[in-house]
């Protein structure tokens, strides 16, 4: 097997799977459409792939489309923060990283009334779009969350419905989501796949701002006119590891821990996805193990 130093970052050009949909704001799709439907079911054999304890797993070459590994991969679960990747690429479909967001009282109290994990945004502080992804996606900001979606829905309910618009433009059709954060509501956390978010992570890293961000380990903004400075670090350890690119983190009791991953490898994007993963930090190891084997089993071919 062929270590980690087979992921070396590639051009923009290898951020490949995308759909019919019309790209957000400041995407940059580069290859043929490639709906989700289309992906190749034709997983490498288990006998030689890395150990996966969560109760699902996804992995592809987004690039071709071929699927790698799958576990469970169409299984529907809740999938905690993960949902924020898709309120960061439904902001950035309408909205400019410039536009700016006043935060309001009911976007920290929805974060501490629901025991999320926050950006510490402060009432009365008036953010850009480009920095409140930050917030959303370094620390994971329920806050964050719930400012973006107040604003873009217009209203949490109306940010939803185009959550789950997007979704079945997509071509996720075992999604549903039930806010903007992936916090458990009563009676619904809301449920995905592995699949079905690892045709998510491939679309929104064609977003070069969710790329970025995704990407980034720490963020700080200093205080200026309109808000006070603020620091977020990534609660994403596989960034630790050469050529990993992101994506996002995710835990509640009911779905576990969860990991939505990607790494580059000779101009192909490999991405993947682990639900329900009973200890932290193995989700991070099992990643970049998949990311190891993934890029042997594409040299191999």
């Amino acid at each position: 097997m062929r270590n980690r130093k087979a992921f070396m970052t590639a051009a923009a050009g290898a951020l490949a799977l995308v759909t019919g949909l019309t790209a957000p704001a400041y995407a940059q799709a580069t290859a043929a459409p490639l709906t989700a439907a289309a992906l190749t079911a034709a997983p490498q054999s288990a006998t030689d792939a890395p150990a996966v304890y969560g109760k699902a797993a996804y992995l592809m070459d987004a690039t071709s489309g071929d699927v790698l590994f799958e576990k469970a991969g169409t299984e529907r679960m809740p999938i905690a923060s993960l949902t924020k990747t898709m309120t960061a690429y439904v902001v950035l479909k309408t909205a400019k990283p410039t536009d700016v967001v006043r935060i309001k009282r009911e976007d920290v109290q929805y974060a501490v009334d629901g025991g999320g994990t926050t950006a510490n945004l402060r009432p009365g502080d008036r953010i850009t779009v480009g920095q409140l992804l930050y917030g959303l996606m370094l620390p994971s900001g329920a806050d964050a969350a719930h400012a973006l979606a107040r604003t873009y829905g217009p209203g949490v309910p109306g940010f939803v419905a185009k959550m789950n618009a997007t979704a079945r433009e997509l071509g996720m059709n075992d999604t549903e989501y039930v806010n903007a954060d992936g916090l458990p509501m009563p009676g619904s956390d809301g449920y995905s796949t592995a699949r079905d978010q690892a045709v998510l992570a491939a679309k929104a890293l064609q977003v070069p701002l969710i790329k970025e961000v995704a990407g980034t380990r720490y963020h700080s903004l200093a205080a200026g006119d309109g808000h006070r400075s603020y620091s977020w670090r990534n609660t994403n350890r596989l960034l630790g590891t050469s050529g990993a690119i992101g994506l996002k983190t995710g835990f509640t009791r009911a779905a576990g821990y969860c990991l939505a991953f990607a790494g580059e490898s000779n101009g192909r994007l490999l991405v993947g996805v682990l639900l329900d993963e009973s200890v932290s930090s193995r989700r991070f190891s099992t990643a970049e193990n998949l990311l190891s084997w993934g890029a042997s089993a594409r040299q191999d071919l």
